[in-house]
């Protein structure tokens, strides 16, 4: 029985927790990277096509399914949460400002940042490297994954959190 790429990739992209690189699905599947690419470019067609609240979208290095923009606010209040919302205040803050000391966030931000870095760090958001008595603060590959930014590089992930400031 032969079964579609297209829908194998989907399968994939459906089933994966975390973006998925094109090379990960090559070597799961079985599927060359030209028919994966193919059948990427099909799905974000057929998604696209039909008006779907889902689509499929490059996000770092890899591939997922994430809800369009408009539709977020309803998927949002069923979906668990990875990041406590009062700790999306101090992501923000490391993610705009970036690498950003920890001591000088505790300052604006309060002694709370303490715990929020130790919650964003062991998600894997950020990381931490010692400088001195504190730690300079950076994101990582997996707050790009994550947030759905396009990039990983400081001013791709500013860009992104400036384009959310202006909204809509």
């Amino acid at each position: 029985m032969d079964l579609d790429p297209v829908r194998i990739v989907e399968a994939v992209l459906f089933s994966a927790a975390q973006p998925v690189k094109i090379s990960d699905i090559e070597v799961q599947t079985q599927l060359t990277g030209a028919v994966v690419r193919r059948a990427l470019k099909k799905l974000e067609e057929e998604y696209d096509s039909r008006g779907s609240a889902m689509q499929v979208a490059k996000t770092g290095a890899g591939y997922s399914f994430i809800v369009r923009e408009e539709y977020r606010p309803f998927g949002r209040q069923f979906a668990p949460k990875e990041v406590p919302d009062e700790v999306l205040r101090t992501a923000a803050m490391i993610a705009y400002h970036q690498p950003v000391l920890q001591s000088d966030l505790a300052r604006s931000l309060g002694s709370r940042v303490y715990d929020d870095v130790r919650t964003l760090h062991q998600l894997g958001l950020v990381t931490a490297r010692k400088q001195g008595q504190t730690f300079l603060l950076t994101t990582t590959k997996r707050f790009c994954e994550y947030f759905g930014i396009d990039g990983t590089s400081k001013t791709a992930v500013k860009r992104w959190m400036e384009e959310r400031a202006r909204g809509p």
